[in-house]
C-alpha cells in the first residue's frame, strides 16, 4: 500500500506491506470553517470568558501580542491583521504594539522566515522581537510556583499594559495540549524557570504526557505562572491535517483553552484495539522536523500504540540538524540514555535542553527506533542513540524480519498531531 508521509516541506511516498499495516492512523474527518478570517473577527467580538477585546483595549496605553515561533504552525497571518486593526481601532498607537515571538529556549526567528511567519505588511509596519530565555536580566521575578519553580518572565511582556497571546491547540507530550498558558511558560520565560519546570521531577510524573491535562504536574504549574504573569486575552485556532482552520477560540487563557481542548479532542484522536510491533511515523513535517530534537515529539506520540520491545520507524527532513549546541553536547557527555537519566536523577548535573533526552530516554526503555532522514549522516544518528536506515522501506523490512512473519503494524502520517491511543 502507498502511503504519503509528511516530511520536510514535501512529503514521502512509501510503499508498505499491506497485510502487516492494522491501521493507518490519522485526523478524523472535519469540515474547516469556509470563512476562517469572519471566525477570528467573530470572537474578538464575542469571547469565552472576557470582554470583547476592543472593550479590554479601551484606555489601554500599550499592548504586547505574543506569537509562536517558527516551530508551530500557527496561522499568524490569519490572527494578527483583525487583532491588530482592533487594537488601534480602540486608541492604542501603532508604535505602543509589540509582536513578541515566544522562542523559549530555540532559536530567534528573523528575515525571511519572520516574513514567512507574519507577513511582509506587519514586518515592515510593526514592531517585532524575540524573547531572549538566555537573558535573565530581560525577564521579571513573580515569585515561586506552588512547586517551587522559580518564575521568570518576560519584561517587555509583565510590564505591558494590555497582554494578548495568541497560539495553536494540539496535542503536546509532556504539557497535554499546546497553546493557551503554554505561550507564556515555556514561550516567555527564561532558563531558571525551564529547567526545573522541565525538570525530572515534573517529566518522569505518569501524566506528563499527550493529551493529558488532569493532575499533569507540566499542565498545573505553567498554568499558574501564566496567571502569575498575567494574560488578558488570548486567541487560539484549531487545524486539521492540511492545516485549515477548524475551530478559533479566544478569550480568558483558562476558559478559552479549556473549550478549544474539547474542540481539539475530536480531530485529532484516533484509536486501535490492540498494540502493534511496528510504528511507522513522523515529526509531522515542516516546521516541526526540522531538527532531531524536534523530532524526538514523533517517537514519543508513537508509544502509546507500541508493543514494548516493538519498533518505531521514524521519517523526518531534520534540514537543520541535530538542535542547539547544548544538546548535542549531552550525546558527547553521556554514553547511553541510561548513563544520563542516572545523573540527572542523583546528581545536581543540568545542560540546556535536556529535557528533550530525558524523553528519548523514555522511548529507547520501551522501543527501538530506526531513523529515516536526508538532514543527518547515519553515523551521527547512531552517536544519536538511534539506528539510520536508508528509506522507510528498508527499516521496514528490517523490523519485519526482527518481529516475525506475523509481526503488526500502524502508521502515523501526521506524528505527533494525532494523538493514537489504544481502546
Amino acid at each position: 500500500m502507498r502511503v504519503h508521509l509528511e516530511y520536510g516541506r514535501t512529503g514521502l511516498q512509501v510503499e508498505l506491506p499491506e497485510k502487516h499495516v492494522v491501521k493507518c492512523l490519522g485526523y478524523r474527518p472535519c469540515e474547516p470553517l469556509p470563512d476562517p478570517e469572519a471566525a477570528v473577527v467573530e470572537r474578538l467580538g464575542r469571547p469565552t470568558g472576557a470582554a470583547p477585546l476592543a472593550e479590554l483595549a479601551q484606555g489601554r496605553r500599550n499592548a504586547c501580542v505574543v506569537i509562536s515561533d517558527v516551530t508551530r504552525p500557527v496561522p499568524n497571518q490569519l490572527l494578527l491583521p483583525p487583532i491588530l486593526s482592533t487594537l488601534e481601532a480602540a486608541g492604542i498607537a501603532r508604535e505602543q504594539i509589540l509582536i513578541l515571538v515566544a522562542t523559549g529556549m530555540h532559536r530567534p526567528n528573523l528575515g525571511d522566515e519572520l516574513v514567512e511567519m507574519v507577513g511582509r505588511s506587519t514586518v515592515a509596519s510593526y514592531r517585532i522581537e524575540n524573547h531572549d530565555g538566555r537573558d535573565l536580566s530581560s525577564h521579571a521575578y513573580l515569585g515561586n510556583s506552588p512547586r517551587g519553580v522559580p518564575t521568570w518572565v518576560d519584561r517587555r511582556y509583565v510590564e505591558a499594559d494590555l497582554k494578548i497571546t495568541t497560539g495553536l491547540i494540539e496535542p503536546h507530550f509532556m504539557a497535554g495540549f499546546s497553546g493557551g498558558r503554554k505561550l507564556i511558560c515555556p514561550g516567555l520565560a527564561a532558563l531558571e524557570t525551564i529547567r526545573v519546570w522541565h525538570g525530572p521531577d515534573f517529566l518522569e510524573h505518569p501524566n506528563a504526557r499527550n493529551g493529558c491535562l488532569r493532575e499533569n504536574p507540566v499542565h498545573e504549574e505553567n498554568t499558574w505562572i501564566g496567571r502569575r504573569a498575567g494574560c488578558d486575552f488570548i486567541v487560539n485556532v484549531v487545524i486539521d491535517a492540511r492545516r485549515r482552520v477548524l475551530a478559533v477560540v479566544a478569550g480568558d487563557m483558562e476558559a478559552a483553552f479549556a473549550e478549544g481542548v474539547v474542540l481539539a479532542r475530536r480531530p485529532v484522536t484516533d484509536t486501535l484495539a490492540a498494540p502493534v510491533d511496528i510504528v511507522v511515523t513522523t515529526s509531522a513535517g515542516y516546521p516541526l522536523d526540522t531538527t532531531f530534537y524536534q523530532s524526538i515529539k514523533g517517537m514519543v506520540a508513537a508509544l502509546p500504540i507500541l508493543k514494548p520491545g516493538g519498533t518505531i520507524i521514524l521519517a523526518a527532513g531534520m534540514s537543520e540538524g541535530i538542535g542547539s549546541p547544548e544538546f548535542q553536547r549531552l550525546f558527547e557527555e553521556n554514553a547511553s540514555p541510561q548513563a544520563f537519566m542516572d545523573r540527572i536523577l542523583h546528581s545536581d548535573y543540568f545542560v540546556l535542553d535536556q529535557w528533550q533526552l530525558e524523553e528519548l530516554a523514555k522511548v529507547l526503555r520501551q522501543a527501538k527506533v530506526k531513523v529515516v532522514t536526508d538532514g543527518l549522516a547515519p553515523e551521527t544518528l547512531r552517536r544519536l542513540f538511534v539506528e539510520p536506515a536508508e528509506s522507510v522501506e528498508t527499516a521496514v523490512a528490517e523490523a519485519l524480519a526482527e518481529h516475525g512473519s506475523e509481526a503488526t503494524m500502524a502508521v502515523i502520517p501526521d506524528g505527533p498531531y494525532v494523538m493514537a491511543e489504544i481502546v
